[in-house]
This record gives structure tokens, sequence and C-alpha cells, in this order.
């Protein structure tokens, strides 16, 4: 092969590596019981590793994986220790790690490190004496390295909480050298040791993003998401407000911070979107002409979401309408941003065949994170939008769209009230859904 040839290959195949790391599916592989099941979760979930692989995903959200006051792993205690999991032990973490990484799917680990559960007392008689799960001093903390301002824990010698309170456990104080450097190591050693690849930082509103980037610098992951929880900002009467540019700045102010991979769960677009659905399809376009949510501002550093473990499964704190998830998916698989499909909806509630045929469109015309979006409509019973000019979405329950869907277009997934076009397929009449 002669220079000239090869040069172009490498081209080519930087290109391609290119787009397919753009191109990223998030899958949520638990939910708020999964810590029950019989013969542990992570045996079971090995168990459907080809089908998650199959759906697009090309990384999976694990639960939280060490020893944990809670049974579902947020209110950790011995860091180090992940035998105690009620999800399985290390052993059968790390064989499920290497099955999703032998599909290539890289694994992200829910990383619960704004507070944490003491296993003693100290001499007042408070418990904030930690252990780290290792036979050495690693993460063996005492009340120091609590924030001052947590008056319920702290002996007032730490520094004062850099974000949000949490008043079940003790604060734990990030501006802390030792904290740091121990946090670090430990997220260090997940990848090293388990084979994890990114985190998903569990309640970020509990430190600040100064904060969050000394852990991503100091680990360098491929994949970060942090949960910055809004429930949107409401009018009088009880619906939520035209405009939510206050709730997403406060995502896209927390990635720039951040920097490098750092992304958010846009929370916004989820109450924009689930308000939407049920006849208010207008909301779907801001006063500019773009997605209301994060991702009409920085879609590449949006993770967009239709239900999680908290919003959804059995605590369904805020649950999209149960009888409208499929539009949900057919807008966030669609759209610009990273899309996480969760466990439910593929597993319990038997949507893996339509939920897979959206994510095999994206897959398909490349729609990556910051991919372009054009809104060609958006009013009370329809929205659609074109993006990277091969796709069209359509959502709602009007069903004759006039011209507005090109005759060169054609439909490739539908469903209750949405259809999908792009530029090969089977053809259907134009301006016309299923």
């Amino acid at each position: 092969m002669g220079k000239r040839s090869a040069s172009h290959l490498l081209f080519v195949l930087l290109c391609l590596s290119s787009c397919l790391a753009q191109a990223q599916i998030l899958f949520q592989g638990f939910n708020w019981e999964s810590w029950k099941k019989q013969g542990g979760w992570y045996n079971f979930l090995e168990g459907h590793v080809s089908d998650i692989a199959a759906s697009g995903a090309t990384h999976v959200w694990l639960p939280p994986p060490s020893h944990s006051v809670a049974p579902q792993g947020y209110m950790p205690g011995r860091l180090y220790d992940l035998n105690s999991s009620k999800y399985g032990t290390a052993t059968e973490l790390k064989s499920l790690i290497a099955a999703f990484n032998a599909k290539g799917v890289q694994c992200v680990a829910d990383i619960v490190i704004n507070h944490r559960c003491a296993d003693y007392k100290d001499s007042r008689g408070i418990y904030c004496v930690f252990e780290g799960g290792t036979p050495d001093t690693r993460l063996d903390w005492g009340p120091d390295m609590v924030c001052s301002d947590d008056t319920q824990y702290s002996n007032g010698r730490g520094h004062r909480d850099t974000g949000a309170g949490f008043a079940a456990a003790p604060d734990i104080d990030h501006l802390n050298a030792r904290v740091q450097q121990e946090l670090s190591d430990w997220l260090n050693w997940l990848k090293s040791d388990l084979g994890f690849a990114g985190w998903r930082l569990d309640f970020a509103k509990g430190y600040s993003a100064d904060v969050a980037k000394v852990y991503v610098d100091n680990t360098k992951p491929t994949f970060v998401v942090a949960e910055i929880w809004s429930n949107l900002r409401y009018d009088g009467n009880g619906e939520p407000s035209r405009n939510q540019d206050v709730d997403r700045q406060e995502l896209v102010n927390w990635a720039q911070t951040v920097g490098g991979p750092a992304s958010a769960f846009d929370f916004t677009t989820k109450g924009e979107l689930q308000a939407a659905v049920q006849g208010e399809l207008w909301r779907m376009k801001d006063g500019n002409g773009k997605a209301p949510g994060m991702i009409g501002w920085m879609p590449e550093r949006a993770v967009t979401f239709v239900d999680n473990h908290d919003t959804g499964s059995t605590q369904n704190s805020w649950p999209f309408p149960s009888d409208k998830i499929m539009q949900g998916y057919a807008y966030i698989l669609t759209h610009p941003g990273v899309p996480c499909i969760f466990y439910d909806h593929v597993f319990d509630w038997n949507l893996k065949q339509e939920i897979s045929a959206l994510a095999a469109v994206r897959s398909r015309n490349g729609i990556h994170p910051g991919s372009k979006l054009n809104i060609l409509a958006a009013e009370g019973d329809m929205y659609v939008a074109m993006i990277d000019d091969k796709v069209i979405t359509k959502i709602g329950s009007r069903y004759d769209l006039g011209s507005l869907i090109p005759s060169d277009f054609h439909a490739v997934a539908h469903g209750n009230n949405y259809c999908i076009w792009e530029k090969s397929g089977l053809r259907v009449p134009a301006g016309r859904h299923r």
C-alpha cells in the first residue's frame, strides 16, 4: 500500500472512530427494586448483556457498587467494601463489566460521594468515624472530614459545604486535601481494578462544580454525567412556566465549569416534554426557535431521559405520562444530546422492539449529541422536527401533517402518536403517518 493510500485509510479510520465516539446512548441498568433480585442483580443483568448491547447502548449505568446503610446503595459507608453490596459481590461485578466490555459497551459507576455513613461514634457520641473497607487507613476518616456547617455531625474544624446540604448523613468536606486525594484514589481503583470507564455523579448539587472538576481531572473518565435535579419553575396556575432558562442555565454552567467529558442529565427537557405530550407540544420550541431544554443551548453536554429509578420505578416521584412513554423515546432517541434508556421500559414494559427500532434510526443516520435540529412545527397536538437533514420526527395526535414531510422522506418507525421518517426505508404517502 502506498503512502498516499495509507494516509487516506488512516484519515477514514480516524473520522469513523470520531463519529462512533460521538454517537452515544446510555442505558440505565437497574431500578429502585433491583437490589432485591434473588441470586443477585449483577448475575441477573449479565444474562441481559446481549439484549442491552443490541438496543444500541454504548454505555451502561450500574448502581452504586459499595457497602451502604440503605440497600439501594445511596447511603454509602465502607467504599472499598464491594462484597457487602446488595447487588452482588466484587467478583460478580467484575464479571458483569467484562461481559459488557466484550460487547463494546462501557460501564458507568453511580458515584455517591456528597455524603457518607459512619461505622462508629466519636467521643461526643456522634456517628462520624468512618471505615474505608480495607486493612489499612484509606478512607478511614473522622469528624474533621465533615463540613463545618453540617452541625448535626461536625466538630467545626472542616470547611463550609460548597453545595446543598444533605440531612440524612454527614456532608463530606470536599475541600479537605486528604478527602480529595483518597476519593480520587478510590475512583481510579474502580477504573483499574473493576473496569469502570465513567461516572454518574449522584446529588451533584451537594458540592460545587469546582470540586467535581477536581475528581474528573484526577481520574480522567471517558464519560461523566451529573444529577442536578430541578423540577422546573411553575406559574401560579400550577403549569410549568413558559421560560425555564434559569434551570437549564444551571446545567450549562456546571458542565462548562467541570469541562472535559462532563455532562448533566437534562431535567429541563424531561419536565418540558412530559408536560408537552399532554396536548401542549408548543412547549417544545423556545422563543428563539430552539429546543427548550439544555439540548437547546449545549446539546453536546446534555443527557436526555424519559424516566429513571427516582422519577419512575416504584418511587414514581416525577413520572412521565405512562401512556405516552414512546413519544418521549421518539423525541430523545432522534434528537441531539445523549439519550438514556431506562431498564424498566425495555424489559418490564415490553417496549424493547419499539425502543430498539428508534435506536437503530439514530445509529443508521449517525445522529450524535451535537446534531443539527430544525423544528418545523410546534403546536398543541403536533411537534415536527428535522435532524441533520436526514431524519424527521413527529409526535402528537395530529394525523394530517399537510406538506411538512418532503416527498423523498419515508416512514421507518411508528407507534401510538409518533412517526419517524428518513431518506431511505419503507415508503408511505407523504404528509401522512401510520
